[in-house]
């Protein structure tokens, strides 16, 4: 199988650096390349899902010295590729038709597939080195991706944010990475860091644990994926619904053991996970943009898998990430269709929207129902199946989990409310929708029901072994019938409210549209000190360091003129001197030099008499 594990993630990589090497040039097969590479990847990605079910395929490469390219699929990785492969055809399949001949389709589809591979590799890593490499590509090919549109300065500006903010919690990867070297050298395998000892086992925990959160956009670290919006609908479809913030919630959960091991990083991680379904959620609730809906949205859905994570309910949290995967990108890419023909994404201004058309309405119903936890759709049944995990921990726990749920049935019916509103009048005329989107919406949203069979017995019962997941708890009847009669009224509620506000004081309600002021903190109580410790060490380096190179420079050229007019001199006088001796022993040694043979004849009698006196004398 190591040609199959190969072939599933050189694939993406070399056909999106070809592709965005060639720029220009081509454009016009771009999109059939991007598509066509992620179909030939799908076939591998399937044959080692089910591969992996009796072996774990794996493979290696020399890369630093004790720490190889090892790249692994187990049950959980098994399933995120194929989920990962999946989501990006579809996802692929809709730029294609969306994406015009005059934008730059080779720089796109290119970045997207490194993205693509950049994702494979990070959940096929079975050492911290591997993680990393994945881990960097992806953040760095998100940056390209959102601030794609760059000659508009609110996008680039968004995409230094997000990456920013990423980067900043990256750095808890490579504290991990040095802290487990630090305890144990070796290869740094992801299985083996719940082996360190303390201190060591906590500084990874937590090195892990921020660089999860940020990526994922979990609490603090939300407010990017905010900001992330501004890139293309594609682009938000792809990265946060399947990719990049599902890949943080992934690594909870596969160091599961190590948050264990620490004696605090699991209950950490679940109590995170329940704060953000909760607050995220009434975030979104809060939100007027449809994108920005779905965006605190994803946050709040990640919180759920990340909850999972902390309270070992593995089957639960794959259950939720696929099912999420499924609904999110299909409303991603039903907001990217609407804003292509409606011009907008406000969702005052998006009435009527689903009544326009009505495949489009159906699909957004689909996903926006199973998003609420609606039965019989999938993330009912995902998040009955995670919350049993956190009931058997915590009650606690679990509670807040449920009231999260209850918040999702709200943000996903206010969607549903605008939408299918009778449209008011219109001054401007609409756009068609961009033929060719609507049939690869069909995939994720039969997914959405075709998903929930999984969740109850045989098939969570395979899932268990298929996962090597033991002493799962499963929900009861009576918690699937709570979540459901939850969502329900939830839905009704707000159907019959409408647009009135949710009854929040005024100061939590202003918070929540304002993203919890997530951003306004980072700027206050980092970006700011941060910028005037940066202005000071500037103001520092011209006023004391400048003035102090400037002063040695004067000493210096001082010193030297001093050396040009006293020491200089001195040297010229000495050598002058040197030479005028040795010009005067110069004209003394030519004189014996006449050019007549008696005189040379005389010099030597007389030298060799000198001689023969010294000698006589010597004796």
């Amino acid at each position: 199988m190591s040609p199959l594990l190969w072939s599933l993630v050189l694939l993406p990589l070399v056909s999106g650096t070809l592709l965005a090497l060639a720029g220009v040039r081509t454009d016009r097969w771009a999109a059939g390349t991007a598509v066509g590479a992620v179909t030939a990847a799908l076939g591998p990605a399937v044959a080692l899902a089910a591969d992996a079910a009796t072996r774990r395929p794996a493979v290696e490469a020399p890369f630093l010295n004790g720490l190889p390219v090892r790249l692994a699929v187990d049950g959980l990785s098994g399933v995120l590729v194929v989920t990962v492969t999946a989501v990006a055809l579809v996802v692929l399949l809709f730029a294609a038709a969306e994406f015009g001949p005059e934008e730059a389709r080779s720089r796109f589809f290119g970045l997207m597939l490194l993205f693509v591979g950049g994702m494979l590799v990070t959940v096929t890593a079975a050492t911290l080195p591997t993680l990393l490499l994945g881990w960097e590509l992806m953040g760095a090919t998100s940056w390209a991706l959102i601030g794609y549109w760059w000659r508009e300065p609110v996008r680039t500006a968004a995409a230094e944010t997000a990456f920013l903010t990423t980067r900043a919690a990256d750095l808890g990867l490579y504290l991990a990475a040095g802290a487990a070297l630090a305890a144990r050298p070796g290869p740094l395998t992801l299985s083996g860091l719940a082996d360190a000892d303390e201190p060591w086992l906590s500084f990874v925990t937590a090195g892990l644990l921020v660089a999860a959160l940020g990526k994922s956009a979990q609490l603090p670290f939300s407010f990017w994926l905010s900001r992330a919006m501004q890139g293309p609908s594609p682009v938000s479809a792809l990265l946060h619904s399947a990719a990049m913030v599902v890949a943080g919630a992934y690594l909870l959960v596969r160091v599961g053991p190590l948050l264990d091991a620490s004696g605090w990083g699991a209950a950490a991680t679940a109590w995170t996970g329940a704060a953000g379904a909760v607050l995220l959620g009434l975030v979104a609730v809060a939100q007027s943009d449809l994108k920005q809906l779905l965006a605190a949205s994803t946050c709040a859905q990640i919180g759920f898998i990340v909850l999972a994570a902390g309270a070992g309910a593995t089957t639960g949290a794959t259950l939720q990430l696929m099912a999420h995967a499924a609904a999110k990108s299909l409303l991603f890419l039903v907001a990217g269709a609407w804003l292509a023909s409606w011009g907008t994404q406000q969702l005052p201004e998006l009435r009527g929207a689903a009544r326009s058309s009505r495949v489009l309405g159906t699909l957004c119903t689909v996903g926006a129902l199973s998003l609420a936890g609606i039965p019989p759709l999938a993330l009912w049944a995902a998040k009955d199946v995670l919350l049993a995990g956190a009931l058997g921990d915590d009650t606690w726990l679990y509670m807040t989990g449920l009231a999260g749920a209850v918040v999702s049935a709200v943000y996903s019916v206010k969607i549903l409310w605008f939408v299918w509103r009778p449209a008011p009048p219109r001054t401007t005329g609409r756009s068609r929708v961009p033929r060719g989107v609507i049939a690869p919406l069909a995939v994720p949203a039969l997914a959405c029901l075709a998903l929930t069979p999984v969740a109850f017995p045989p098939l969570r019962d395979a899932l268990d072994r298929y996962l090597a997941a033991s002493d799962q708890r499963g929900p009861h009847v009576w918690e699937f019938a709570l979540s459901a009669a939850l969502a329900l009224s939830s839905a009704v509620v707000v159907w019959v409210r409408g647009v009135r506000p949710v009854p929040l004081p005024g100061w939590a309600a202003s918070a929540c549209a304002r993203w919890l002021g997530l951003e306004h903190a980072a700027h206050v109580l980092l970006v700011s000190p941060v910028l005037r410790v940066s202005h000071a060490a500037a103001a520092f380096d011209d006023r004391v360091v400048d003035r102090a190179v400037d002063a040695s420079a004067r000493a210096t050229l001082a010193g030297a003129r001093w050396t040009d007019r006293v020491l200089e001199r001195a040297y010229d006088r000495a050598a002058e001197r040197v030479a005028s001796g040795a010009r005067g022993l110069g004209g003394w040694a030519r004189r014996p030099q006449t050019g007549l043979l008696h005189q040379y004849l005389a010099q030597a009698v007389a030298a060799f008499t000198v001689l023969a006196v010294v000698l006589v004398l010597v004796r």
